[in-house]
């Protein structure tokens, strides 16, 4: 069994009897560089890259779906945190007080299933928010 066949069988898709797909010739070569450096197999290697790939793509359309669910004042809210306000500066800034702040950021950290804006910086800590930055 190929490495796409066992990949799309550990992923629950039906197993194809062949797949194929085409590459250039520099992605081969540093994929065979990699594994030679680490001393495996081209097919492990290959196989690690691809999940890690996939989790990191499924992690972003999860954050980007819970965006997306966010209303555009906790948006604003969730922008401003990651950039470092505080409530009371996200307060000021958005002329709310800051306990209607503090009731949004309750419902931005449940949307996102995190327990602080720590973790919530840490979720979205590769999103650009400058368009936030007057």
């Amino acid at each position: 069994m190929s490495l796409w066949q066992r990949l799309l069988n550990a992923l629950g898709f039906p197993v194809a009897p062949r797949l194929s797909f085409h590459t250039d010739v520099e992605l081969i070569q540093s994929l065979q560089a990699v594994a030679d450096r680490e001393q495996r197999h081209t097919d492990e290697v290959a196989n690690a890259l691809l999940s890690s790939a996939l989790a990191q793509w499924q992690a972003t359309d999860h954050n980007m779906l819970q965006w997306r669910a966010l209303t555009p004042r906790e948006q604003d809210v969730t922008a401003l945190i990651c950039l470092g306000f505080t409530n009371r500066a996200i307060a000021d800034r958005l002329e709310v007080s800051p306990e209607t702040i503090k009731t949004h950021v309750r419902h931005i950290l449940h949307k996102y299933a995190v327990s602080n804006k720590a973790e919530l910086r840490q979720v979205l800590d590769d999103w650009d928010f400058s368009a936030w930055v007057d």
